[in-house]
């Protein structure tokens, strides 16, 4: 195998279609030796200078709860901004659950618009991640949950998800219902045979427009980073795909020696408490703030529907409860749902999840603000790039891994929160010691 030095500058850019998700790509690569900015907005020149010389960039977006409408509107000008930047991967980056309907997180809308962009002949998808215990084998795609693998139609999250249910785990058959472009895949026996570039040579022969990886181990990431990297369509590739893309590219790299040598980081350390805001429903999380209230969390339900609505009365009630636990000395998570089968949960309702999440960040940026804590936890997509917005950030670094695809981050922002430790969660990420983790600096 002939292997060529990595370029020297950006190598990668991305745009995640939500906050929580966003910092894996950013985890994936900086823990490899390749530091990555993921900016929470489009970022200005002078912003951009301040990270010069970084081989990853990335934009946090918010396209997973968003219509195919929004997306044509808002997602063009996005990647004419990234493919300005000129590296030689632009990586539209999902969750590795893939959880999207034809009305909300169209992926299938988003590739149509990333391969009008780029001019790409296909668009190469990689979903599986087996760090994050996904796996996908002959187009179907599975999770792990409390050590035992569902078909994602099986889950028993994401069959219930409350606003993008997955009924179908072929993920073909999924993508046939956002978009009319031709899927093709390339399963693990190509991966596995001795001449996997004839294999995708076979594929692309009949003319997809999408081309799907099966992922099952490190050696099937390895082959597919190898695909990736050395078959790039021109100057600059769209590809699409769960952080999959990067621990594939990673796999490659490392396997040719092409990554730099990994130097010691300095550790966050503990702090006395920490503040945790919950929009999610998911089972994990339930399990966590269960636990974190076993351990003498304060735990203070949100009234979902007062805040959406508007309830300011709502809001300061939330904010002066936690501030007083705070003072005794607790650590406090303040959530909206106990899980799916919370009798609060509310089901999704129009913009519901926007309005909830806008005020679940108002609230932790007025109790961040008045108790002076430098860490923080939210657990969420929607609510995770809600609170992003209130609290003024406008880019993330990743400090340490606190579990796989939720890392501890720092925040750089022009105002108060400069330097704060935060970590945007995924529902589904986490044993139920998480937020002590967090708390303990790992």
């Amino acid at each position: 195998m002939t292997v060529h030095p990595l370029p020297g500058g950006l190598l990668l850019t991305y745009y995640g279609d939500d906050f929580s998700g966003s910092t894996d790509v950013a985890e994936a690569l900086t823990l490899n030796g390749l530091p990555t900015v993921l900016f929470l907005q489009d970022p200005s020149r002078e912003q951009l200078e301040r990270f010069a010389g970084y081989p990853a960039i990335g934009i946090a977006g918010i396209s997973r709860s968003q219509s195919p409408r929004w997306m044509a509107q808002h997602l063009p000008p996005i990647y004419d901004r990234l493919k300005a930047l000129g590296a030689p991967l632009c990586h539209y980056k999902v969750c590795s659950t893939f959880d999207s309907s034809p009305e909300t997180g169209n992926i299938g809308k988003a590739i149509e618009l990333g391969q009008q962009v780029f001019g790409s002949s296909y668009v190469p998808l990689v979903v599986g991640a087996p760090i994050l215990k996904r796996y996908q084998l002959f187009g179907n795609l599975f999770a792990t949950v409390d050590g035992e693998t569902y078909r994602l139609d099986r889950h028993p999250t994401m069959r219930r998800h409350p606003v993008t249910p997955m009924d179908e785990a072929d993920l073909r058959l999924h993508l046939a219902r956002q978009t009319p472009k031709q899927v093709a895949l390339v399963d693990i026996l190509a991966l596995r045979s001795s001449n996997v570039d004839s294999h995708l040579d076979a594929v692309l022969a009949k003319g997809p427009e999408i081309v799907l990886y099966d992922v099952i181990d490190e050696d099937s990431l390895m082959q597919i980073g190898k695909l990736i990297w050395t078959r790039r369509l021109s100057n600059q590739t769209f590809v699409a795909g769960s952080s999959g893309v990067e621990y594939a590219l990673v796999a490659y790299w490392r396997a040719t020696g092409q990554l730099p040598a990994l130097e010691p980081r300095a550790e966050p350390g503990e702090v006395d408490r920490i503040v945790v805001v919950s929009g999610s429903c998911s089972p994990a999380t339930e399990s966590q703030l269960r636990y974190a209230m076993e351990k003498g969390y304060a735990g203070l339900r949100l009234n979902a529907r007062k805040l959406a609505a508007g309830d300011e009365a709502e809001t300061r009630r939330a904010v002066e409860a936690a501030l007083g636990r705070l003072a005794e000395g607790r650590s406090v998570v303040l959530f909206s749902a106990l899980g799916p089968e919370d009798p609060e949960l509310v089901r999704d309702e129009g913009d519901f999840q926007r309005r909830l999440g806008s005020r679940t960040g108002e609230i932790l940026r007025d109790i961040l603000q008045r108790s002076g804590l430098r860490r923080a936890v939210v657990a969420g997509g929607d609510t995770s790039g809600q609170a992003g917005r209130q609290l003024g950030i406008y880019a993330l670094t990743v400090v340490k891994p606190m579990a796989p695809g939720s890392p501890l981050c720092r925040v750089w922002a022009d105002g108060p929160f400069d330097g704060l430790e935060i970590v945007f969660k995924g529902g589904q990420v986490g044993n139920k010691s998480f937020f002590e983790k967090v708390r303990l600096g790992g």
